[in-house]
Order: C-alpha cells, then sequence, then structure tokens
C-alpha cells in the first residue's frame, strides 16, 4: 500500500474541498497543504491551455510537479471540478495510464454521490 491523498475540489469561487483523504492518516496536515498549493498549479495549467480543451469531455492535467517524497497529479471535469492526487514518488510501478484509470473511478464516484437525490450540493463528502 503506498501513501495516498485524493481531493475533489469545487469549482470556483468556493474552491474549497468536498472530499480529502489521506492513507495512511499520520501526516494529514501536510498532504493538506500540498493539495491546496496543487491548486494554483492547477489554475495555472488550465489557463495555460486556453479555450482549445473547453471542448473535451475531461482534462487530464498528468504530473503536476513532484516533490522529493511526493508526486502531484491534476484532472478536471468539464464541469471544473478538480481533482488531486499525491503519490509516493518512491512507487516506479504506477504508470500514466494507471494514475488516468483512478482519476476516472474517482470522477465516476464522485458523479454518482452528485446524482444521489439525498445529498445536498455543497456538503462534505462522507465516505468508508
Amino acid at each position: 500500500e503506498w501513501p495516498v491523498l485524493v481531493s475533489v475540489v469545487c469549482s470556483p469561487p468556493q474552491n474549497y474541498p468536498l472530499y480529502i483523504r489521506s492513507v495512511p492518516t499520520e501526516n494529514e496536515l501536510k498532504f493538506h497543504y500540498t493539495v491546496h498549493t496543487s491548486l494554483d498549479v492547477v489554475d495555472e495549467k488550465i489557463s495555460a491551455m486556453g479555450k482549445a480543451l473547453v471542448d473535451q469531455r475531461e482534462l487530464y492535467l498528468g504530473l503536476l510537479y513532484p516533490t522529493e517524497d511526493y508526486k502531484v497529479y491534476g484532472y478536471v471535469t468539464n464541469s471544473k471540478v478538480k481533482f488531486v492526487m499525491v503519490v509516493d514518488s518512491s512507487n516506479t510501478a504506477l504508470r500514466d495510464n494507471e494514475i488516468r484509470s483512478m482519476f476516472r473511478k474517482l470522477h465516476n464516484s464522485y458523479t454518482d454521490i452528485m446524482c444521489n437525490p439525498f445529498y445536498n450540493p455543497g456538503d462534505r463528502i462522507h465516505s468508508r
């Protein structure tokens, strides 16, 4: 098992995490900081790509930035919901297509939650 932090973030102007989970939970505060700083990188990449990618169904941003210990990946949906994933840098077995697949599964789970008639948009997402 490798450390992972997954964050689902609402589109601006809110731009706050709806769901955040860290496995293991020891350095959760450090991961929160990493996720919040990566949101600026996501915004920069989206603005740099321009309007050419607006017509696409999804925006897999790939590696946002590597640190000494972690790699930060980003994904944005067509409705501007941002997903950020932090993985351990020592895990060289993870390939780009596997990260993309994890983001797609996360996006599908997020869509299922949003389609739930008992979910109030903007509330925190609680899940095991």
